[in-house]
């Protein structure tokens, strides 16, 4: 005989409309005893997502757009509980379990409107695609699974970190400027040590991937600043604009950099977006959406070249120090710096090329606000970091 969960995800799951929603949950709001399985459903569903390549920071992200706050809850509750039955889990997912939104509780307002939320919610990661793997899904063999922390990094990133929130807080421009700058030198800088530190030692990492979310509005722009950032520090970027995030391919050390600086320079940007808007509203303006689209591309797009500019000069001073420190351009211990470097450049490339085996290029419309344009680019000069703009979806 069908079960009541049975009957309740047959009609919910399998039958377009609210229709079926409904009745799905009139089922399970009269059948408390139900309420163990149907979060073991759940957690199945969750664990699918793990099957096809989804992290939690993933499914949250894409369950709070196209649901809302509350089903990203419930979410959050289900992967929290199916995450206990492994012993340990893949780099990455500790930080994003950190930061799941606190989940919802049960049978609240009403049983009713719970299991229609829930199954909703199922609904949903029911539908999930497949998508590219940036790592190891949990459970997997313990050797893949762990990651050695490089060198330093603990300590190189929390002096980042402290340089990019100061640059966030202060209301002084050219401050801002002279830490960001400053933190994106430590990055280069970092970056450098470590592929020495591998060529010397013959380090056998290969890259490694993250996702990044692209959220709307304004998400071509965004996609721009990232992509920009990831180029910087020898990463490239792949946007999924129907998913809403944006794949990274790096060396971790550069993953990194890339999601502190994106964040940095995406808080930044808007805190300047804001202000000038502002401005601009008081002498009466009132063209909102074009002022800020225009805003947000200019300055990706003046970053672009502007953290071009900054690693070419970091990668000119650690060469000038090789050159200086070792007979014949070789860093100490024998590791000559541009041939390094371009190795770990064909690393990423290859490594992108096979994740991603066809991509599109992305038509970008052209800005239409001349005001919105100018503002975004006197921001993006005083928020200047290092790297030359790729194309989004290479």
């Amino acid at each position: 005989m069908e079960s009541v969960i049975d009957q309740a995800f047959a009609a919910a799951l399998y039958t377009e409309g609210d229709a079926g929603l409904d009745t799905g949950a009139s089922l399970l709001a009269a059948a408390p005893q139900a309420d163990a399985e149907l979060v073991r459903r759940g957690e199945e569903f969750v664990r699918r997502a793990w099957q096809r390549g989804w992290l939690p920071a993933d499914v949250v992200r894409l369950v709070r757009r196209d649901l809302d706050e509350h089903a990203a809850g419930l979410a959050a509750g289900l992967i929290a509980s199916e995450v206990r039955r492994y012993d340990e889990l893949p780099p990455r997912w500790r930080s994003q379990l950190d930061e799941l939104p606190a989940a919802p509780p049960a049978n609240r307002p009403d049983r009713f409107s719970y299991a229609s939320a829930f199954l909703a919610l199922c609904r949903l990661l029911l539908a999930l695609p497949a998508i590219e793997p940036v790592g190891p899904p949990p459970g997997a063999a313990r050797e893949a699974l762990t990651r050695p922390p490089a060198a330093g990094e603990p300590r190189m990133l929390t002096r980042i970190r402290a340089l990019l929130a100061k640059a966030e807080a202060t209301g002084y421009p050219e401050e801002a400027e002279a830490l960001t700058t400053k933190a994106q030198e430590l990055m280069a800088r970092h970056s450098i040590d470590e592929a020495l530190l591998a060529a010397r030692t013959h380090g056998d990492r290969a890259p490694g991937a993250c996702r990044i979310g692209v959220d709307a509005p304004y998400e071509t722009a965004k996609a721009i600043l990232l992509d920009a950032v990831a180029s910087a520090n020898r990463c490239q970027a792949v946007w999924n604009s129907d998913l809403g995030f944006a794949t990274v391919i790096g060396f971790e050390a550069d993953l990194e950099a890339v999601e502190l600086l994106h964040t940095s320079l995406l808080v930044q940007g808007t805190a300047a977006m804001t202000r000038a808007e502002a401005g601009q509203r008081a002498g009466g303006r009132k063209r909102t959406k074009t002022f800020r689209q225009s805003f947000l591309m200019a300055y990706a797009q003046r970053l672009g070249s502007r953290l071009a500019d900054g690693t070419a000069r970091a990668t000119a001073e650690a060469e000038s120090d090789a050159d200086g420190g070792a007979p014949g351009g070789t860093a100490p211990g024998g590791a000559a710096l541009l041939p390094v470097l371009a190795a770990r450049d064909l690393a990423v490339t290859e490594a992108a090329e096979q994740m991603f085996p066809r991509t599109t290029t992305t038509r970008v419309r052209g800005a239409t606000d001349l005001d919105g344009w100018t503002h975004g680019t006197r921001a993006a000069d005083r928020a200047r970091m290092g790297g030359e703009a790729r194309g989004i979806g290479r």
